[in-house]
């Protein structure tokens, strides 16, 4: 092992993602290539580094760095080379000038320790000092967390994002607690937390292990929709993965309940065990449902026939005997579901609802779960929809997964009716955040398509509230001769039946290609979406087309797909930047989601300059541009939402031009084409496939095997969500609204949680 000290001249090559580095040391009048992972480097900085002697063919003789630490440097002309580099944010060369012939080989710890005192150079005030010392202050704070976390093979993005969340005394807090790591910092799991746990000397079935494993497993159960685990499931899922016994697992599940980190509920058949959010996201459903649902029966009952009468002639639209009937008990319910599947009638049902509404005099607040889904209530009705998290003035989300809102009981939504469309994809923590902001007596409509895959997030809400019979439900069934000229809705309802859809009917909008194999599967998507759709059709190839696929991996995956699609529509190109983040390349123009709620992200809307702050899972848009060297690149989403990424946060964005059919949840294109090849069965199911097609507007194009595509129609098997909304709610109705010593005790709770 040699060690050699010296000043950084020049950085050759650095990959932010991972911390590797090129560059070229001064070291005794020498200059030495230095390769390997040195995280925030910066030329002028003196470093230590250790490594072997290594030839490369092409560049020869390289220091191959095994561990580095950087070194503040000591004499002026090294801290005048250090500062005037531009480390340390809001000093450049003139200002590293000022500050050397103020304070000589005193400047960096004038810097560090008396900041103030920068302001008695001329062109310095006290806020640009202050904010100098700041800035150093976190560079040597972050630099000291990645050098820390980096032996553990812990990324330097990861590292910053735990300097930013836990400070400046973030090494004692993890060190104190390992697991803080995996239950605080996105992208940082349990196993890697479990990891330096271990390293640092950590018992096996230490308590502080245990609960943190154990909290992992209903943390990543909640990730695959459940709210609770069976008590049995949980201990011998938790015990196998940490390797300890179930009485140890047991012990911790006690520990947990007396913290109130967990909530064990008796069940007909087992115990249930919910982190404690949802325990209370699931009794303030059912608790605030039961009193919504509670209300006055309208004045002028007998009038209400009438007036829909007079609103078919003024639109001209007559509705069928389930439109009237749902249009009816708008008025006369509390709450009501009106669910059925395309073609159906649900917007001229929503329609004229808000016609009676507003004759009656009542103020009318209309959301949906994502910006796509509310821009298409908006269109569709011709009235302002909001997403629900702006309907509720987002806050943001606590350590213990609150969502924190500004409309609440204290301060409700100001409306006589809310209706939500796209129900099927509300979770049960968005859910109750929204039951929480609409005071009783005010009118729900919850509108959705309960035969769809069911929220992303925890939970079957829809799905729960149907089932539980505690509210009026209104499915719509007759398919209206105007949409049974779509082969698309004519298909989807016979997909949603057990049956085969029609294919290639002359003239419609329901095609399949036949192709064997993956990769000629593949290569005809790109084909279609390149070439033939937009010259045949005049289809825009990525803002008019979405390709939907059931799995991420694979030839026919949305990782292989994006690659793809992205050398045919998006090339690379001499004036077009380009930013490599881990296995992604991001180019200008490209076609991103956003893969997680940020309740924090700023934003500004191009058209008016509305500024708000959200991006949510599933938000859809176009990179604008790449800025390289203020390392931020500019994401401009399909609701005109501008929003500027630094390059530490894209591990938030992916490639969106194939989608999981999941991520499409609440989203409508004018053409989806999907690949039907073989993948995992848990995927290959029913309700996906008809999840897919009903995201069509204009035309579907299947491409693959056909005996895929009966296979999927054939099964029918749903994943089971453990979920325990349905009993509560049941419970609620038994109990009766009117029975005060339940409600206050659930009152309590929901106050708590």
């Amino acid at each position: 092992m040699v060690t050699i000290e010296g000043t950084v001249e020049e950085i050759v090559f650095a990959n932010e993602a991972n911390g590797f580095t090129v560059c070229d040391v001064s070291c005794n009048k020498e200059l030495v290539t230095v390769v390997g992972y040195m995280p925030f480097l910066s030329a002028g900085e003196t470093v230590k580094l250790s490594g072997k002697w290594t030839t490369h063919p092409d560049y020869g003789e390289q220091l191959k760095v095994e561990y580095y630490e950087k070194v503040l440097p000591c004499t002026e002309t090294m801290i005048y080379k250090y500062l005037a580099s531009g480390v340390i944010k809001g000093i450049r060369a003139a200002t590293a000038e000022k500050i050397i012939d103020a304070f000589g080989d005193k400047a960096l710890d004038i810097i560090e320790k008396e900041p103030q005192k920068l302001a008695e150079i001329k062109g310095i005030s006290a806020k640009k000092a202050a904010e100098i010392g700041q800035a150093f202050a976190e560079q040597i704070g972050v630099r000291s967390v990645v050098m820390f976390l980096q032996q553990y093979g812990v990324t330097p993005n990861y590292a910053v994002k735990a300097y930013k969340i836990f400070g400046s005394d973030a090494i004692e807090q993890i060190k104190h607690n390992p697991y803080i790591l995996s239950q605080e910092v996105h992208g940082i799991g349990f196993k890697t937390a479990d990891k330096i746990a271990i390293s640092m000397g950590i018992e096996v079935n230490a308590p502080e292990r245990v609960k943190a494993g154990t909290k992992y497993v209903l943390t990543h159960s909640s990730a695959g929709g459940h709210t609770f685990l069976p008590r049995d499931f949980l201990i011998r899922s938790a015990a196998e993965l940490l390797q300890v016994s179930e009485e140890e697992v047991e012990n911790a599940i006690i520990a947990m309940r007396i913290e109130k980190t967990i909530y064990v509920e008796s069940g007909e058949e087992t115990e249930g065990v919910y982190l404690t959010p949802f325990h209370y996201a699931e009794m303030g459903v059912a608790l605030r449902l039961a009193v919504l649902n509670d209300i006055e029966p309208p004045a002028g009952q007998q009038d209400i026939a009438g007036e829909i009468e007079l609103i078919e002639r003024e639109t001209g639209v007559t509705l069928a005997q389930q439109q009237r009937e749902a249009v009816k008990e708008s008025l006369m319910s509390g709450v009501l579901v009106i669910t059925g599947g395309p073609g159906t009638g649900k917007t001229t049902t929503i329609n004229a609802i808000i016609k009676l509404m507003e004759k009656r005099g009542y103020s009318i607040v209309l959301g949906a779960p994502t910006g796509r889904a509310a821009k298409r209530m908006s269109e569709m009705t011709g009235k302002e929809a909001k997403t629900i998290h702006r309907l509720l003035e987002i806050g943001y989300m606590d350590e213990e997964s609150r969502l924190e809102f500004a409309k609440n009981e204290t301060d409700p939504l100001e409306a006589d009716v809310v209706i939500i469309d796209e129900t099927s994809m509300v979770d049960i923590l968005l859910m109750n955040g929204l039951l929480k902001a609409i005071a009783q007596g005010t009118r729900l409509i919850l509108v959705g398509d309960v035969d769809q895959l069911p929220s992303v997030g925890p939970g079957n809400v829809l799905g729960d509230i149907i089932k539980s019979g505690e509210v009026k439900v209104i499915k719509l069934t007759e398919i209206f001769r105007q949409a049974q000229e779509s082969m698309i809705i004519v298909n989807a309802h016979k997909i949603n039946r057990g049956e085969y859809p029609h294919l290639n009917v002359k003239e419609k909008d329901f095609y399949f290609m036949g192709r064997e194999n993956a990769a000629d599967t593949a290569a005809s998507i790109v084909d279609l979406c390149k070439h033939r759709l937009p010259a045949f059709y005049d289809y825009h190839p990525t803002r008019s087309i979405q390709v939907l696929t059931p799995m991420r991996k694979s030839t026919v995956g949305v990782q292989n797909l994006n690659i793809e699609l992205q050398k045919a529509l998006n090339p690379p190109g001499k004036d077009k930047k380009e930013k490599t983040y881990r296995d992604m390349i991001f180019q200008e123009s490209d076609k991103v989601m956003q893969i997680k709620n940020n309740y924090n992200m700023q934003w500004e809307k191009l058209r008016d300059g509305e500024e708000g702050t959200g991006v949510f899972n599933g938000d859809v848009g176009y990179i604008e541009s790449i800025r390289n060297e203020e390392s931020v690149m500019i994401v401009i989403f399909d609701d005109d939402k501008k929003v500027k990424y630094d390059f530490n946060q894209l591990d938030e964005l992916e490639l969106a031009y194939a989608l999981t059919v999941h991520k499409s949840q609440g989203s409508e294109f004018p053409v989806i084409v999907m690949p039907m090849f073989q993948g995992p069965p848990m995927l290959m199911s029913r309700n996906l496939f008809y999840t897919a097609v009903t995201r069509a507007r204009e035309l579907v194009v299947l491409v693959g095997q056909e005996k895929v595509m009966k296979l999927m129609v054939d099964n029918n098997r749903e994943i089971k969500r453990y979920s325990g909304l349905e009993r509560k709610l049941v419970n609620s109705g038994e109990k009766g609204v009117g029975c005060e010593e339940w409600v206050g005790e659930q009152l309590i709770l929901n106050n708590e949680g």
